[in-house]
């Protein structure tokens, strides 16, 4: 075993310790403040190492970890750009960062008037009227974007909208953050060009539909080229239409979605405009909406103690760096990018919808599989330092592989990446079993991973 491939317990010897601390004015020796019953009776189980040992041990997990900043991530639909370090700079100037969450408003106007310029700005982006930024991520913006469709239809008495469409290529959050709203989802069926079907559409519609939710492109990465005849159906009938921001990418500059026709949409600023990715936060999903929906907007439009500043900081910060003559470069490099890896592996990989995408695309595994799952791809791919696209998603076919290079990665790592795709499926003919045990390079193998998720060991023994 590898000195960082142990865990910090396996490091402990008794009566080491990284610090030493003098005992200050009897302090270490008094009595605990708190009630004697919660008192803990033995020493907490902490391991006993030097600092040294604590330093080499995180910092050699940290190098465990996969990032952007490490190689390329193309997981499609989660838009895993590169964030410039120029945005991080920016956030962290004093004059941000030396900010109290309970200084009066009178001397932060600084930093309110960056949200209203953030606001103008994602408003002419989007073609949306205003935002507001209390949602504290995407799936937070959902739900605060249906709770905003839910109350325009009870201020107009409109009690008996209880029923969203949902495409069934739809990203999972979206049924997901309709039943916690409390609305029932309808699912309308895709055509064989994975393209909502218009037809199936129109008998669902009627006085229960309180709007549609929609990306577009879709998850398929394809554009959805009847919106603006879905726009005016759902309309006719009463209904709003709700945009799912996650992939929005690719629009930057070219295509809005309040032109299209929606009332309502959220934005994954990690996604879109380059924020921190992942890490459980803090994020920012910020809604939009179109006139009609304005006078439903929480007031104010900023969350407690001034909300997730940085990450609006970062996000203005992307967007001036830009400008509005280079933004829309964003989404057709990243357009470029995907159809390049598309039309690059698609004789040895199944296409399932051989049409012109957007940002993203899906294969359905191995045109020659020889037994190879998309699974054994994904792992063996790991292999080659890079990580694994979305796979199994969406569910309309059965061995997904959901792939989004985004506009940041240059040519030679896309054509790296198509490279070890190609050698990936030659090893799939020659050895299969060489793909059933990947990875072989990786600190950790293949894991029981049902077993992790259904008896994970939590707590070292």
């Amino acid at each position: 075993m590898k000195y960082y491939d142990k865990l910090i317990f396996e490091l402990s010897k008794p009566g080491r310790i990284g610090f030493s601390l003098p005992d200050c004015f009897g302090l270490a020796s008094e009595q605990p403040r708190c009630k004697a019953a919660i008192w803990r009776e033995a020493p907490l189980d902490l391991p006993e190492v030097s600092e040294v040992d604590v330093v080499r041990h995180y910092t050699n997990l940290s190098q465990m970890n996969f990032g952007v900043d490490t190689g390329f991530y193309p997981l499609g639909s989660c838009t895993m750009k590169y964030n410039p370090k120029i945005n991080e700079e920016l956030a962290n100037l004093p004059g941000f960062t030396g900010l109290h969450p309970l200084q009066p408003e009178s001397t932060v106007k600084g930093a309110l008037a960056v949200y209203a310029a953030m606001d103008k700005a994602l408003a002419a982006i989007t073609g949306m009227k205003h935002f507001t930024f209390l949602p504290c991520a995407g799936a937070h913006g959902e739900l605060t974007g249906l709770m905003l469709m839910r109350e325009y239809h009870m201020s107009r008495g409109d009690t008996a909208r209880t029923k969203v469409i949902v495409p069934d290529s739809a990203h999972g959050t979206n049924p997901a953050s309709a039943a916690v709203c409390g609305l029932d989802i309808v699912v309308v069926k895709s055509k064989a060009d994975g393209l909502v079907d218009v037809e199936s559409l129109k008998p669902l519609l009627g006085p229960d539909i309180a709007g549609i939710m929609m990306t577009n492109p879709n998850t398929l990465g394809l554009f959805e080229r009847d919106i603006k005849e879905i726009a005016k159906l759902v309309h006719d009938c009463g209904g709003l239409l709700y945009y799912d921001g996650a992939n929005m990418n690719p629009l930057l500059g070219m295509v809005r979605p309040g032109d299209m026709g929606f009332d309502i949409m959220h934005l994954n600023l990690h996604k879109t405009f380059s924020t921190p990715h992942g890490g459980g936060g803090p994020g920012s999903g910020p809604v939009g909406v179109s006139d009609k929906v304005v006078p439903f907007l929480h007031i104010p439009h900023v969350s407690g103690f001034h909300g997730n500043f940085g990450i609006i900081l970062r996000a203005y910060a992307y967007i001036l760096m830009l400008g509005r003559e280079h933004i829309r470069m964003a989404g057709k490099l990243a357009t470029l990018g995907a159809n390049y890896i598309k039309e690059s592996l698609k004789d040895c990989y199944k296409l399932p919808i051989p049409t012109v995408c957007k940002h993203e695309f899906v294969f359905d595994g191995l045109l020659e599989d020889n037994g190879v799952s998309t699974l054994d791809v994904a792992k063996r791919l790991l292999d080659y330092g890079f990580h694994a696209p979305t796979i199994y998603f969406p569910l309309l076919f059965h061995q997904a592989i959901m792939i989004e290079p985004t506009e940041t990665e240059s040519l030679e790592t896309l054509d790296a990446f198509i490279a070890v795709m190609r050698k990936i499926a030659e090893e799939a003919k020659a050895d299969p079993e060489l793909l059933h045990t990947a990875p072989h390079n990786t600190p950790i193998g293949r894991p029981d991973e049902t077993t992790a998720a259904r008896q994970p060991v939590l707590k070292y023994d």
